[in-house]
């Protein structure tokens, strides 16, 4: 019953109109006008482990564009004549020789930042492009030094005098000959120990030498080791499980790295198994930069003067072993990050973050470096000694 000025309200059979704030005009999405809160996280780029910088040579370059190594063979020991003159070794020993390393040109990675997007913007992105321009230096760095690495591993030794040559490089094989037997811990141990004997055997330094696998090649390794006994359980845990170093086998320090040449990609390959491909599954939806090809003549960039090789020459190639010797590395300028200001600012409204490194890397010691390979035949890489 309605009584004289009092509303007339909907009765309880009917839904209540309610009043949708986050309605445009009363229509359409009703959250359309809620605000949009930022939970602090942003989802990053691809950002690798970069190792290599500190495992090998590396050495400053100022005044000139390139730097000199310089190789001394071994001499002889002999017994004295009475009565003889003692003039040096009759063979002019020991011989020396050389390695030059070039620098090779400025590499540059770069973002523009507009300063109204900056003011407009809810959250920081300046320090986070300067973090992956970093990144792309680095992983350059990394890619470049491991490749000459398994360049050194099939040279001989820069001192190749009658009756004083030096010892070269080292290539094993993991298993019999299939390329799936890159990821045989069994195999792999084997083969560290064959790197090891091999090192002694040439009369390689103890210490410094690492071994460098793929990220599935070290989680195989460690299960290995770590339930035959060959890891101190101190180090098990978080530890063991992190991938930098804390295994070891025969003197061995043990890194993972997505660098390293692998089967002519850098740090994985995927897809069916043949004489070139391991046979592993692709998790799916990896983005392109996961199975990046190593460069070779047809989309390399110029600016290169040293000798890195080539995609087809790391066709087998799935591991590394070697002693801080076996490359070397100069800087003309270190990885750094430059920011614009000032005048340049105000012109552009904004700045530039630029990073840049200038380096070169090469094999410096080949009896230094070891090469693991799988699915190769003997003499198929060039080393007729494999």
């Amino acid at each position: 019953m309605a009584y004289p000025g009092s509303f007339d309200h909907q009765s309880s059979t009917n839904p209540a109109q309610l009043t949708r704030p986050g309605q445009a005009n009363s229509t359409g999405d009703a959250r359309a006008l809620y605000l949009k809160l930022f939970s602090g996280e942003m989802f990053k780029g691809f950002q690798t482990n970069t190792i290599a910088r500190d495992l090998v040579m590396k050495r400053t370059l100022r005044g000139g564009s390139s730097m000199q190594f310089i190789y001394t063979g071994r001499t002889t020991a002999e017994y004295h004549t009475p009565g003889n003159s003692i003039l040096g070794n009759d063979q002019g020993a020991p011989p020396v020789n050389e390695k030059t390393i070039t620098c090779d040109d400025l590499l540059i990675s770069s973002a523009f930042v507009y300063e109204l997007d900056e003011v407009l913007s809810h959250y920081d992105l300046r320090s986070e492009i300067s973090r992956k321009i970093g990144f792309a230096l680095a992983e350059k760095y990394d890619r470049l030094i491991f490749r000459a690495i398994a360049r050194g591993a099939r040279a001989a030794h820069p001192i190749t005098k009658a009756n004083f040559v030096e010892p070269g490089g080292t290539q094993i094989r993991v298993g019999t000959g299939n390329a799936s037997e890159a990821y045989d811990a069994a195999k792999l141990v084997t083969a560290f120990y064959d790197a090891a004997a091999a090192m002694d055997e040439k009369g390689v330094s103890q210490d410094g030498r690492v071994g460098v696998l793929n990220p599935r090649q070290y989680y195989a390794l460690i299960q290995q080791v770590g339930d035959s006994g060959l890891v101190n359980r101190d180090v098990q845990g978080q530890s063991l499980q992190s991938g930098q170093g804390i295994v070891e086998i025969a003197g061995i320090k043990i890194y993972k790295s997505m660098n390293i040449p692998f089967f002519s990609n850098y740090g994985t390959k995927f897809g069916t198994a043949s004489a070139t491909n391991p046979g592993k599954t692709s998790p799916g939806n990896l983005g392109s930069f996961v199975e990046a090809a190593v460069e070779d003549a047809a989309n390399d960039v110029t600016g290169i003067n040293n000798e890195y090789g080539e995609e087809t020459e790391f066709a087998n190639s799935c591991g590394l072993i070697f002693q801080r010797e076996a490359a070397g590395c100069v800087e003309a300028i270190g990885p750094q990050v430059q920011v614009t200001s000032g005048d340049v600012s105000v012109i552009y409204q904004g700045d530039v973050i630029l990073g840049r490194l200038a380096m070169g890397a090469d094999y410096l010691n080949p009896a230094a470096c070891v090469e693991l390979l799988a699915g190769a035949a003997p003499g198929s890489t060039g080393n007729a000694a494999f």
